[in-house]
């Protein structure tokens, strides 16, 4: 995979989750969830591109649960 832009909506394939790409930590990816929280590092090879599928229901996922005053 090519370094994603700043920004970009990516999955983790070990876990599944959608996060946005922050920047770099040495040779791994930070990533960062759909709504913010906690970052987390990833080694390249296991992001793969968010499909536009993926980014809507991160982003649905996220807004469900900020309505049920789950997440701030």
């Amino acid at each position: 995979m090519t370094m994603p832009s700043e920004g970009a909506y990516v999955v983790d394939v070990r876990t599944g989750t959608v996060g946005r790409y922050v920047g770099q930590a040495g040779q791994a990816l930070r990533l960062r969830p759909v709504g913010g929280g906690r970052e987390w590092v990833c080694t390249p090879e296991k992001v793969r591109p968010a499909t536009a599928a993926e980014r809507i229901s991160a982003k649905t996922a996220y807004e469900n649960a900020r309505s049920r005053g789950e997440v701030p």
